[in-house]
């Protein structure tokens, strides 16, 4: 294993790539990346695929089968993209048995355009979980008002859950609220607690990106810029240290139940006048998770620099970032729900061109 990624590894965050093609599991790219680059967990979502299946010519052959068999577009998505997490959850089941569930994981999620819808959520969270079958699937379901309900509730049936497009720290806490109530609910219904995982996925260049532009329009002092993502992201490891103790998680713990670890997204540099790595150095803690764009990833593998925990000693300071972007004029709670809805948006849109496309392919391939 490379030097950099194992010392990330041994400082206490899984590595897990932000990406999936039928080409990576084909050619045994992801093998490799588990095998060699410390990768031990998979996360998609709708941009991804879009991608995947916009440049997959190793697609067509189910394509193909697809459409003579009458699917749908709808069918058609589903069973695409169930296929590659599946077979991505095989690659990575040793992973999953050697850490008890806790990496080894692959992430499928619910459609985006369900992001304001409870019910819809839930039906289509029990699809996946179905249709993938396998134990070390995460369904990714968004933290939004709709979204926390369905999130309890797939908890309480044991499907394990990878909360996406947090942002803001009051959405967060409401994040890790649905997650023990339906541990709790789990609980009540006689699940085996230890064996439900779950991990929370907040955001973070994206953050810098909104904030950067309104510094940048207000004229603000430029010693602000690139700093709010960061502090963001370390008092969100804070209120994960607060609410995961006392006497209501203690409850729990002592039946086995586990933390959800909070896991970095959105950690490729979008300003290249950023360090490369910095959304990955420095938020070094324990028990987290960091998935990476696999750009990202080769950048910490080359020249990242692991320092240890980049995140305890720091929350003094990153309330200060916070406080002096607000002095600077920032409102941090409508930056945080623009990005909520920009996040929900950004999906729907690739979502229905991967629709689009693939309904174009299904068209062709039956004709």
């Amino acid at each position: 294993m490379t030097d950099n990624l194992s010392q990330l590894s041994a400082a206490g965050v899984s590595i897990w790539l932000d990406d999936l093609s039928r080409e990576r599991l084909e050619t045994g790219n992801l093998a490799d990346l588990v095998a060699n680059d410390s990768v031990v967990g998979v996360t998609t979502n709708p941009a991804i695929f879009q991608a995947a299946l916009a440049n997959g010519e190793r697609y067509n052959a189910q394509v193909a089968q697809l459409a003579q068999a009458g699917a749908d577009v709808n069918e058609a998505v589903f069973a695409l993209t169930t296929t590659d997490v599946r077979a991505a959850c095989d690659v990575l089941r040793p992973i999953y048995d050697a850490t008890a569930g806790v990496d080894g994981r692959v992430s499928i999620e619910v459609a985006p355009d369900l992001a304001h819808d409870t019910e819809g959520t839930v039906a289509s969270a029990r699809a996946l979980w179905a249709e993938v079958d396998r134990a070390n699937c995460l369904i990714k379901i968004p933290g939004t008002p709709a979204g926390c309900p369905a999130i309890t509730t797939c908890l309480t049936e044991g499907i394990d859950i990878n909360v996406t497009l947090i942002f803001g720290l009051d959405q967060y806490k409401a994040v890790m609220e649905a997650y023990v109530a339906g541990l709790e609910g789990a609980d009540a219904a006689g699940l085996d607690l230890s064996q439900i995982h779950s991990v929370a996925s907040f955001f973070v260049s994206r953050v810098d990106t909104e904030i950067d532009k309104r510094l940048e329009a207000s004229g603000a002092d430029a010693s602000l810029f690139g700093r709010a993502g960061i502090a963001n992201a370390r008092l969100a490891y804070e209120a994960y240290e607060e609410f995961f103790s006392g006497p209501r998680w203690e409850a729990l713990a002592a039946k086995g139940a586990n933390k959800q670890r909070p896991l970095w997204a959105s950690t490729g540099v979008k300003n290249p006048d950023y360090k490369d790595t910095m959304y990955v150095v420095d938020l070094v803690a324990p028990n987290t998770v960091n998935t990476m764009p696999e750009k990202t990833l080769q950048a910490v593998k080359d020249h990242g620099v692991v320092a240890g925990d980049q995140i305890t000693p720091h929350y003094d300071e990153a309330r200060a970032t916070l406080a002096a972007l607000a002095a600077a004029g920032i409102d941090y709670d409508d930056v945080i729900e623009v990005l909520i809805a920009e996040g929900v948006d950004k999906f729907v849109v690739a979502w229905e061109d991967l629709l689009a496309s693939l309904n174009k392919s299904l068209v062709d391939a039956s004709s």
